[in-house]
C-alpha cells in the first residue's frame, strides 16, 4: 500500500548511520543519495532512501530544525531479525524504547521491538508470524 515515506533529521551523519545499521539488518540498502541544491532556502540539504534492490521506500531528509517525532515500523521476515535489527541499532547509538518481545495487545503472534533514533523519532522493527 505505502510507495514511500520520509523521516526528517537535524543531524543527517548520525542518522544515516543509524537506519543504515538498522535497516541493513534486514537486508536494505541505500537505493538514492541527493542533495536538494533546488530548494533555495536550503540548497545543500542531504537526503538518502533505503530499500530493497531498486526501491527507495524509507527516505531520511535533513532539516534544519526539528521535526517530529515520529513512528515508523519496518517489516520482518522473523523474530531473529527483528532481534538483529534492534541489536543494530542500539549499537549504532539508538536508545531502548521496548526491547524485542510479543505484543499481545495487537495480536498474540506480534513480535516487535522499539528503539529511540538520533531525533527521538520511534522506530520499530516487527513480525505478525507465529514463533
Amino acid at each position: 500500500m505505502i510507495d514511500h515515506l520520509s523521516s526528517y533529521t537535524t543531524d543527517f551523519p548520525a542518522a544515516k548511520a543509524f537506519y543504515d545499521a538498522g535497516l541493513g539488518s534486514l537486508g536494505y540498502a541505500i537505493q538514492a543519495e541527493m542533495i536538494a541544491s533546488w530548494d533555495p532556502e536550503f540548497p545543500d540539504r542531504r537526503m538518502c532512501a533505503w530499500g530493497p534492490s531498486g526501491r527507495a521506500v524509507f527516505w531520511l531528509i535533513e532539516v534544519k530544525e526539528a521535526v517530529g517525532p515520529r513512528h515508523v515500523a519496518f517489516s520482518a521476515p522473523d523474530r531473529a531479525a527483528v532481534d538483529a535489527f534492534y541489536e543494530a541499532l542500539i549499537e549504532a547509538g539508538g536508545r531502548d524504547h521496548g526491547a524485542p518481545g510479543i505484543r499481545a495487545t495487537y495480536h498474540p503472534d506480534y513480535y516487535g521491538a522499539f528503539v529511540l533514533d538520533p531525533d527521538d523519532n520511534n522506530v520499530e522493527a516487527c513480525c505478525h508470524a507465529p514463533e
